[in-house]
């Protein structure tokens, strides 16, 4: 396969997992600003942070408010990690690799472009947000649908689930990380009825509320949703869930092409460092510099596997 061919399937993967997750955070965001009886605007600003795009807020708006929040991270095409602009991307990449998708999963991309476009040519009010919201989700598991259901086990397969995975491991690291250092007004609030809100509020976020449920019962404690998160074998959010399966994916690269790249090391290098451990280790050694030095590395295996695979050549 070709390095461009590698790297479209790994991007377009990567932009769609993107949009879904920004899209739950935006409903989660929305959500917890209702349960503030004042400074709702603390929770806008944690949807940014989370999602990358502060920074960049900032240098168009002056302050963080409600609507200009909702509408950087939704549909402003300035922003290029906004759900609108990431689509864009995702479909324009699936474009480029077009003979290497199925019917079924290159029409599902194209229809979500197109639907995600003409929804938001106009800013979206506060009202019609949850069912628009919901429709990036349905969008995103129709692609995923497509792709599990009608892509042969190759290669093009294998790129696209690699990306999938390194993007959702991402925006759960990001999701655990602000939660100490945004989320939390103070140190005094741990332990109390907004402490466990806003842990409740990371189960949403990333759809785990469920499964949740089904293995702790209904009490929520930061180590044990912390334990869920990253170390959870069956949870498809975990960061342990995620390294797994890049590790699995890069291992059949390695089979079919006969070669193995620094990544594939690398990939078994992050697994074993991040997530052979125990969650109260984790919690001694720090949380925020756990999730900050995984990151990190997880962000050098992605450039890794560009230069393996030549994504750009």
């Amino acid at each position: 396969m070709l390095g461009k061919t590698a790297g479209g399937l790994f991007w377009m993967a990567r932009y769609l997992e993107r949009a879904e997750n920004s899209a739950r955070l935006l409903e989660t965001g929305q959500r917890m600003a209702l349960t503030r009886t004042h400074n709702s605007v603390e929770e806008w600003a944690s949807v940014l942070k989370t999602t990358g795009v502060l920074d960049g807020y900032l240098s168009k708006y002056n302050e963080v408010t409600k609507d200009n929040a909702i509408d950087w991270v939704l549909r402003d095409m300035e922003n290029t990690s906004s759900i609108r602009s990431v689509i864009k991307q995702a479909r324009d990449n699936a474009r480029l690799v077009r003979t290497a998708l199925t019917h079924d999963v290159w029409s599902a991309v194209n229809a979500t472009w197109m639907r995600v476009d003409a929804t938001m040519k106009r800013r979206v009010s506060e009202r019609d947000l949850p069912g628009v919201l919901e429709m990036i989700r349905h969008q995103a598991a129709l692609v995923r649908g497509a792709n599990l259901g009608t892509m042969l086990r190759n290669d093009m397969f294998d790129f696209t689930r690699i990306g999938t995975f390194v993007e959702r491991a991402d925006n759960t690291g990001r999701i655990l990380d602000v939660k100490y250092y945004v989320l939390l007004p103070t140190a005094f609030s741990v332990g109390s009825s907004l402490d466990n809100i806003q842990w409740e509020s990371i189960l949403r976020s990333v759809g785990a509320g469920g499964g949740y449920r089904i293995t702790h019962g209904q009490k929520t404690t930061p180590s044990d949703i912390a334990q869920f998160l990253i170390l959870d074998q069956r949870m498809p959010r975990s960061l342990h869930f995620c390294c797994r399966k890049i590790q699995e994916n890069l291992a059949y690269l390695k089979k079919d092409y006969g070669f193995a790249g620094s990544s594939c090391e690398a990939s078994n290098t992050l697994f074993d460092t991040y997530l052979d451990r125990s969650i109260a280790n984790i919690f001694e050694a720090g949380l925020h510099e756990y999730i900050e030095d995984f990151l990190r590395d997880l962000n050098q295996l992605s450039r890794q596997i560009e230069i393996d695979y030549r994504f750009y050549e």
